[in-house]
């Protein structure tokens, strides 16, 4: 069975067996998840829940005092998640680190864990919950799932069994509890809402308590996932292992491979969108480089058409009139428009993106596209092709298109001349900047926290090199010591 499988791996892994590589990757996602969550503390979803939570614990809510253990791996996955930065893994098609890593946190900050226990801890926490994702998906999706909240409550309970120390037939009951509590619906995401945080705030809450009732003899389902009224069969309907005679079987068959250490095809982002969205920005920037290289600038009103062909997943996401902050992070052409208007598609940028005349006209010249031939590469790339047509006298070298011309003008008696040049530009990209293809480096996610939180000084994150020598209550008062609570 696979809560059996999850449950004897979480119970079976010990730090000494974990590769050096893998250790070193854990250190990298907590230090993207601090820089992440601190910041996302001061959002507008981050301070309701700091509104309602309780303020007296032992386990760090991150620049917001300290709190339950429920209670901090509710904001801070909620936190984690609501500005669209934190990690993921495009083959499992979720977050893992904003359920992971609040749950596996809490619980070591408030029992005095090592820093081994807490790398232990997440490691588990990332491998099964991707593991799940990439068990259920793509048919998970299609029906409406959001596999962070869902398959992340998996992980999350894992981390936080293995932070507890918890035997394997506690392990069982737990996994068995997370099951049930799995939840998160896509519709939350695409309508804009605050909705999508409180998945992952929720799934990594939910891993704490089911490992904590585990621990007090509340019992859970061992066929929580596999059974005939378990996860798969409720929403997973239309995978190539379902109705099968011999289920189980091919449930293993399908994909469901632990001490792959999946942790290491982790993807960091550089953009505060939608993951599915970075293939076109990065491509959509990459054009405005060439155009600044030849010394011009673009203004809105050059641009004549910009056609974004991508993947199925991707051409979804074409609100050409967001409402919301949280909307405008999953539309394709508005996030285009703001990178181009603004140079950048930073935290800032999207604040103030919908509300900006220019960029919707901008937008409003965006075409997205399906392409058979780029979805036939999904998931193995997440494939963006950007075409950004402009006309105007700013571009005064090269050959005017002259049947471009023609067909837009319809006047083929008449030369095209500086003043009416057009100039087509074209990038694809494959895979955006962050994918294990095209990582980050530690540098990276430095100048990422130190984008996202000026005030703090990066020395102290030196510490993180040597985390498995602190206690995790100690490294997190060294850490909160240098928070300024807002």
């Amino acid at each position: 069975m696979i809560t059996e499988k999850m449950a004897s791996f979480t119970v079976q892994t010990r730090y000494s067996k974990v590769p050096e590589n893998v250790v070193e990757m854990a250190k990298l996602c907590f230090l993207d998840f601090l820089g992440v969550t601190l910041r996302g503390s001061q959002s507008e979803s981050g301070m309701a829940i700091r509104n309602i939570i309780g303020h007296d614990g032992d386990s760090t809510v991150l620049g917001s005092g300290k709190a339950s253990t429920l209670d901090a791996s509710l904001a801070n996955g909620i936190f984690a998640h609501s500005l669209d930065l934190d990690d993921g893994h495009r083959f499992a098609q979720l977050h893992p680190g904003c359920c992971v890593i609040p749950a596996a946190l809490s619980l070591c900050e408030s029992q005095k864990k090592s820093g081994k226990d807490f790398i232990t801890a997440l490691v588990v926490g990332y491998e099964s919950s991707i593991a799940m994702g990439m068990l259920v998906n793509p048919a998970h999706r299609r029906q409406g799932f959001h596999s962070t909240g869902t398959c992340g409550t998996f992980g999350a309970a894992a981390a936080a069994c293995k932070a507890l120390k918890l035997g394997h037939d506690e392990t069982l009951n737990a996994l068995g509890l997370a099951g049930t509590q799995a939840a998160g619906l896509l519709e939350s995401d695409h309508a804009g809402s605050m909705g999508k945080h409180l998945h992952a705030g929720r799934a990594a809450q939910s891993g704490v308590l089911s490992a904590l009732l585990a621990e007090n003899g509340f019992t859970g389902a061992e066929s929580i996932v596999e059974g005939k009224e378990g996860f798969l069969n409720a929403m997973a309907r239309g995978n190539h292992f379902e109705t099968t005679e011999r289920r189980e079987e091919n449930v293993f068959n399908a994909g469901f491979d632990l001490e792959k250490y999946h942790i290491l095809n982790v993807y960091f982002k550089k953009y505060p969108v939608c993951r599915h969205l970075h293939s076109a920005v990065d491509a959509a920037l990459g054009i405005l480089d060439e155009i600044n290289s030849q010394g011009k600038g673009l203004k809105g009103e050059e641009i004549q058409k910009i056609i974004v062909k991508t993947y199925k997943i991707a051409a979804g996401h074409d609100n050409h009139d967001p409402g919301t902050v949280e909307a405008l992070r999953q539309s394709l052409p508005v996030s285009i428009a703001v990178a181009l208007f603004r140079g950048d598609l930073n935290l800032k940028n999207v604040q103030d993106g919908f509300m900006n005349p220019e960029i919707k006209k901008i937008s409003n010249k965006i075409l997205v596209e399906c392409d058979e031939a780029l979805d036939a590469l999904y998931p193995d790339m997440r494939p963006s092709d950007v075409t950004l047509i402009t006309e105007g006298n700013f571009l005064d070298k090269g050959k005017p298109d002259k049947k471009a011309y023609k067909k837009a003008y319809k006047k083929p008696d008449k030369k095209p001349d500086n003043k009416h040049q057009r100039h087509v530009y074209h990038k694809r990209v494959d895979l955006p900047r962050g994918e294990p293809e095209n990582p980050f480096k530690m540098e990276d996610i430095l100048g990422k926290f130190q984008m996202l939180n000026p005030e703090f000084d990066l020395k102290v994150l030196k510490v993180i090199e040597n985390l498995e020598s602190y206690k995790m209550n100690d490294f997190m008062d060294i850490f909160n010591e240098r928070v300024k609570i807002k």
